[in-house]
């Protein structure tokens, strides 16, 4: 097979597998994590100001107070990494015409240049974070398997992503290949991993927030 036809399978049936398993994992997912229940609190709710599941989303998105003089690069890196790469994903224009394609709905684009720009900035956040939790033995204590393997699984995209766009390492077709493969790997295993808080992330910090606040648990 040479680098067209392996092009052409990454773009055509290799996506298709992908994002089948990507959606059916999701859901799947998303359905044991709902499915759970919960007994009714039958307990008289307790008035507390801030303590509310709403107030929990915000709250919980900003650093806890000390913690960003403590923990400066996991906030600062952290942040600057999830905002890249959502700009990154969904805000260049090629990855805009992907979803058009998929979906049927589309939006303006960043210039080309500026995502340029947040790539390379998101990058380097992402090997800061690695950095510090391999040089933290705390963090590096605590990081398991998946950790490692889920950051290559986020690095890789962007990075090869970049590397295509600007011509570099291997030929176009080569780099362009492997870039969707990597978005392909990403897509078949962000379900079953802890990525999958992207889709968590939100409802657990108004669930515990809200189950604070019925007890009123400052939060």
């Amino acid at each position: 097979m040479n680098d067209m036809q392996l092009l052409t399978w990454v773009r055509g049936t290799g996506l298709n597998i992908s994002i089948a398993i990507f959606v059916a994992g999701v859901l799947w997912r998303l359905f044991e994590v709902y499915s759970l229940g919960r007994k009714k609190d039958l307990s008289a709710p307790r008035s507390l100001a801030g303590a509310s599941g709403w107030h929990t989303i915000f709250r919980r998105t900003l650093p806890a107070e000390g913690l960003l003089k403590k923990a400066p690069v996991t906030y600062i890196a952290g942040g600057i990494f999830h905002v890249g790469l959502a700009v990154v994903v969904f805000l260049f224009a090629p990855h805009i015409k992907l979803i058009e394609s998929l979906l049927g709905v589309s939006w303006p684009a960043l210039p080309s240049q500026f995502v340029d720009m947040v790539t390379i900035i998101t990058l380097a956040a992402m090997l800061v974070l690695l950095v510090d939790r391999i040089k933290n033995p705390v963090k590096r204590f605590l990081s398991t398997f998946e950790d490692w393997f889920t950051w290559g699984l986020t690095f890789m995209p962007l990075l090869t992503g970049w590397l295509a766009v600007r011509h570099l390492l291997l030929p176009y077709t080569s780099m362009l290949t492997l870039h969707i493969f990597c978005v392909e790997l990403l897509l078949v295993f962000l379900p079953f991993t802890k990525l999958f808080h992207a889709f968590t992330v939100f409802g657990s910090r108004w669930f515990n927030g809200t189950v604070n606040g019925h007890k009123g648990v400052a939060v």
